[in-house]
């Protein structure tokens, strides 16, 4: 297997344009990568990189023996998948992203029962708030809330999951209750945001009697961490925007109260994207066909009885 290691290195080097990052991501050192990559040539008898010292670019047989490779490594995964079917023994790494509320709330409490049942997958979990890109990341799936970032990969709608504006009830004594949102904007209510590269969370889109409307929100803070965010609402420090489950807990204890009940945001669609490929992986099915039932089973049990409080 030791060719097979070698074209996956260089998969991940021409991919990344990084030796580092690909050692990194296949869990080797720097060397082991150059070394891997330098065997490769020498089976070839071909340079497959121009190396210097800022870059990496491939030759053009690197580029064209890249197509052939990811088919390559796409066959022996696919072969390895039917065999570990056939004997009912799902093996093998599943590496799977998620944003951090649905990765905590939802994914990450479901893992030890999945791990029992099946102990010969090995999970990597990765959470961040961040955009994801499945392909640079060599990742095999992802949660994702609202707006796929890669339309060109599968897509499984687990639901359709409720979003609300809250905030603290001191925050609400001091500044009151917003019922619309151009009360965010007209009151100058300090909105709680997710800002990251790509990020468009500074703008809020609501519901309102003209259909749904977006709105340039702005506050005194911003992060990165959609947990950050609901901890500074609930030290009083402004409004945030999120999902219904991920601050459940939060409103039905009272520790945060829903505002804006004239223009709630619109519902966030919940999915887990995968690549085409990853249809024929049965420990990617089984993954994926055993999260989406518990996940579906939790949002019903933090759906709130009738209204919000308010």
């Amino acid at each position: 297997m030791n060719n097979i290691n070698n074209v996956r290195m260089f998969v991940r080097v021409f991919e990344l344009e990084n030796m580092s990052a690909a050692a990194r991501d296949l869990r080797v050192s720097a060397a082991v990568a150059s070394s891997r990559i330098g065997e490769l040539e020498k089976h070839l008898g071909v340079r497959l990189f121009t190396r210097t010292t800022r870059s990496i670019q491939p030759t053009e047989q690197g580029r064209i023996f890249y197509d052939k490779a990811v088919a390559i490594l796409d066959a022996v995964d696919e072969a390895e998948a039917a065999v570990h079917e056939i004997t009912r023994k799902p093996r093998g790494s599943l590496f799977v992203a998620a944003t951090l509320g649905v990765g905590r709330r939802l994914v990450a409490p479901h893992i030890a029962e999945f791990q029992r049942e099946y102990p010969d997958i090995h999970l990597r979990l990765r959470l961040s708030d961040r955009k994801i890109d499945l392909m640079a990341e060599g990742l095999d799936l992802a949660f994702v809330l609202g707006n796929p970032p890669d339309s060109a990969h599968r897509i499984r709608v687990i639901d359709e999951c409720p979003r609300v504006l809250c905030a603290s009830p001191d925050y609400i004594a001091r500044r009151g209750a917003p019922q619309r949102g151009f009360d965010l904007l007209n009151d100058g209510h300090d909105c709680l945001l997710l800002r990251f590269p790509g990020s468009t969370e500074f703008r809020w889109m609501l519901e309102t009697t003209d259909g749904p409307q977006s709105f340039a929100v702005s506050g005194p803070a911003s992060c990165d961490d959609g947990d950050v965010l609901t901890q500074w609402a609930l030290d009083g420090r402004g409004i945030i925007n999120k999902p219904v489950f991920d601050v459940a807990d939060h409103l039905q204890a009272g520790r945060l109260v829903a505002v804006c009940p004239q223009s709630p945001p619109p519902r966030a669609q919940l999915a887990v994207l995968y690549p085409h490929k990853r249809n024929q992986d049965p420990k990617a099915r089984l993954f994926i066909d055993f999260m989406v039932a518990r996940i579906k089973a939790s949002l019903r049990s933090d759906a709130p009885a009738g209204q919000l409080p308010l």
